[in-house]
């Protein structure tokens, strides 16, 4: 976890956030957000929202203005989230950034294999890679896809691989109640019940938006499920400008505004003081061919003002990350990472999915991605942490050792700090051509296909009871056994 102590960048003056904000609670008031699930509707209509259930594609509901400033006051503006291993429990909110690795790719990539579908066997090397690098402070959830099990109970693998070889916080799995159901049981099973963990949430979950301005089922399934059990949620629109939103990214972000807003008011009602975080995954489309493009100027500034709303309603602030359209972990992927993670860290975003690993515009997991989106965020701490101004800071006795025309590096001061002076890469090379060329001219690529593999070999699985390992097992062999029976009923 990063406490970050910089300033945090105002990109907006606050009477633009306030139009923002305003705009806002007109499209609640008067076009609304459909909501694809009776007991969600039922919920909001008792609370004094008007639905009108014969709007397509599905329930429209509408909110009073004052409704969803007194929901959002509800929940926390900080929260804890606790480990296997207590000494990676995590605080969303205030000051602090948790990062965690790419998330929901169906393929993989590396230099040895290239790209492919994504296997189980990926899968846990993913989590093991989480667990290993201490830049990442959470488990991630679908790290990638694990297309060689079957869909049907794929969840109870990656459950278990989360619970067993990672003592990190984890993310639930969202992709229908009952894997939501599943999650929960099995992460009892670890942490002793389920009011244990009503009382100290232990994961965090996903909700995506429908954008524009739809909650399809599964996901409020999902949201239902994880608020009634009171563990944290991330309400995030997802949002390609152009396509989804308006290509005005001041629309674009009053859409999001609404969007989050409306499921984090669900989530209260649901169940008051359930931990949630205001969510943003805002980019724009490629307006000649359609795709998505990301690390683009438009989605940082769209970030900076996304944290600043999420500040203005005292809620934790998820987005960012590695994000890049680039097909290979080439410079281009590197500079688009760059354009996100700058905004990322300036506006303190609290949650950082995607931070490692993103390629492809997300369709992939990328192992030297990966290692090579890590170099990045230890840079960005090391920018973060300032410059010390104290005895040693100014180093007055270097100056006092060293006169004019001087070399500084026999100095007793560098003696004393050489090791540590500055940020040291991982991957980076910076040697000089010549020692570069005898060492096999290796591209950044290569480098870091040599540390992913050097992470996974030093990877040792955290302890944990076996007759808890034991109990995880029997649940997700009972659970498949059961699905399989209803599939083949």
């Amino acid at each position: 976890m990063i406490t970050h102590t910089a300033p945090k960048y105002e990109y907006l003056p606050n009477e633009d956030i306030e139009k923002i904000h305003d705009t806002t609670m007109r499209v609640l008031e008067e076009f609304g957000i459909a909501f694809n699930h009776d007991q969600a509707v039922d919920i909001l209509e008792r609370a004094g929202c008007e639905v009108d259930r014969d709007a397509l594609p599905a329930p429209l509901v509408k909110f009073p203005r004052g409704f969803i400033a007194e929901q959002i006051a509800k929940a926390p503006s900080e929260f804890t989230i606790y480990a296997r291993n207590p000494a990676n429990n995590i605080i969303l909110g205030g000051n602090h950034m948790v990062l965690a690795p790419v998330y929901g790719p169906p393929n993989v990539q590396d230099l040895d294999k290239g790209r492919r579908e994504a296997t189980l066997e990926d899968y846990r090397n993913f989590v093991k890679l989480a667990q290993v690098v201490p830049d990442m402070h959470n488990a991630g959830g679908t790290v990638v896809e694990p297309n060689d099990e079957p869909q049907e109970t794929r969840h109870l693998d990656m459950i278990y691989s989360l619970l067993t070889l990672s003592d990190k916080t984890f993310m639930g799995n969202v992709v229908s109640a009952e894997n939501a159901q599943d999650t929960l049981e099995m992460a009892s099973i670890v942490f002793g019940g389920r009011e244990v963990l009503a009382n100290k949430p232990v994961m965090i979950s996903l909700v995506n938006v429908n954008s524009p301005r739809l909650y399809d089922t599964r996901m409020l399934d999902a949201l239902l499920t994880y608020a009634q059990a009171r563990q944290p949620l991330i309400i995030t629109p997802f949002i390609l400008a152009g396509a989804m939103s308006p290509v005005a990214v001041g629309g674009t972000l009053v859409q999001q505004n609404a969007e989050a807003l409306a499921g984090i008011a669900l989530t209260q009602l649901i169940n008051p003081g359930t931990p949630v975080v205001y969510g943003s995954f805002l980019s724009n489309s490629d307006m000649q061919s359609g795709s998505p493009a990301f690390g683009t100027p438009e989605s940082a500034a769209a970030l900076f003002v996304s944290a600043q709303l999420a500040r203005k309603y005292k809620l934790p602030f998820r987005s960012g990350g590695g994000l890049t359209s680039s097909k290979a972990p080439d410079g281009q992927a590197m500079w688009e990472a760059t354009m996100t993670f700058w905004p990322t860290f300036l506006a303190c975003t609290n949650f950082v999915l995607h931070a490692a690993g993103w390629l492809e515009s997300g369709l992939v997991s990328s192992y030297e991605k990966f290692a090579m989106d890590v170099e990045l965020v230890r840079m960005m701490q090391v920018f973060l942490a300032g410059i010390p101004l104290d005895e040693e800071g100014l180093a007055l006795d270097a100056f006092e050792e060293i006169g004019p025309g001087g070399y500084f590096f026999g100095a007793a001061h560098t003696m004393r700090h050489f090791r540590d002076a500055f940020y040291r890469p991982i991957i980076a090379d910076v040697q000089n051509y010549v020692r570069w060329e005898q060492k096999g001219a290796e591209t950044s690529d290569v480098r870091a296909n040599r540390v992913w593999k050097k992470w996974l070999n030093e990877y040792q699985k955290p302890p944990i009871d076996s007759a808890i390992e034991e109990a995880l097992q029997e649940y997700a062999a009972h659970r498949k056994r059961e699905i399989q029976a209803a599939i083949e009923a």
